[in-house]
């Protein structure tokens, strides 16, 4: 019922999109070993019509076809930006009837490793050994088998999706990832800033100056929340159930740390005063 669940919600996004244009903040929920250390999870942005010549070249979408997600993940290929279609971004197939009622890490590697024989060789190619290589190229494929997303989905129109492509395509795609001042979050924020000028920015106070996703899901709400004329909607992707750990909540930066006993409870025993202000930034920022 899960998946039956995730591949509705996702459908029933794709066909609200196809009658018109929209750009999607995707909110990924952190999971696995740096989401122990850190909980401020990914964000990626889904365009409904934008689709993709190759995963590094931008087409209009022809009718039927439903989009791309545009995400920055570093270590893949020395580039700055990937586009893969939706159903594959999500669940590494192609098509909705082909995702798995459960997945392992062996299914799981599988079918990420198919996709990318198929479609990513020029980005990820084979290891010496003819095996998959290293790197964050995984991210690109199958996210929802390792944790929940969650969707914030505004119009958009037509014109703009051909600048952004026009822009995209004629810009260089390099990497220059820096975890604190280019990110995931800054690229969904720039992304969604193309159509919007302004409408998202980072925290000073509760993410200490860092673009976080949770932020700009919150800034993507009140922005929709200031335009009521803006067709704006939310859906939740669940995790494929299987046998990799649960994600868990995303949080901001001040949000994780005070949230986190590993951390907090430490430096409250070390530096009473700075644990104070934590807990001050925390309430007063209102994450």
């Amino acid at each position: 019922m899960v998946r039956a669940l995730s591949t509705i919600l996702v459908l029933a996004s794709i066909s609200a999109s196809l009658a018109q244009a929209s750009a999607t903040l995707l909110l990924e929920e952190p999971y696995g070993k740096l989401g122990f250390f850190t909980a401020t999870g990914h964000a990626a942005v889904y365009l409904s019509g934008v689709c993709a010549e190759t995963p590094l070249v931008l087409r209009p979408c022809a009718p039927g076809e439903t989009g791309i997600v545009l995400s920055r993940y570093d270590g893949v290929g020395g580039y700055d930006w990937v586009a893969i279609p939706l159903i594959p971004y999500l669940y590494a197939v192609e098509r909705p009837e082909d995702i798995p009622l459960f997945s392992d890490g062996k299914m799981t590697a599988f079918l990420r490793d198919q996709y990318r024989r198929r479609y990513l060789e020029a980005i990820a190619p084979d290891s010496r050994d003819g095996g998959a290589p290293g790197g964050n190229w995984y991210e690109l494929v199958g996210s929802a088998y390792d944790r929940t997303v969650y969707g914030f989905e505004i119009e958009t129109s037509a014109e703009r999706d051909m600048a952004l492509i026009r822009h995209f395509n004629a810009t260089p795609n390099v990497s220059h990832f820096h975890l604190v001042s280019r990110n995931c979050a800054d690229f969904a924020k720039d992304v969604m800033n193309f159509y919007y000028p302004k409408a998202l920015h980072r925290s000073l106070v509760a993410d200490l100056g860092m673009t976080t996703p949770k932020q700009m899901a919150k800034m993507l709400i009140k922005f929709s929340g200031r335009h009521g004329d803006l067709e704006f909607s939310r859906f939740v992707i669940p995790q494929v159930p299987g046998s990799a750990a649960r994600s868990t909540a995303v949080h901001g930066v001040v949000e994780s740390f005070f949230k986190a006993k590993k951390y907090y409870v430490p430096s409250l025993v070390v530096s009473p005063i700075f644990a104070g202000c934590v807990a001050a930034v925390y309430v007063g920022s209102g994450v």
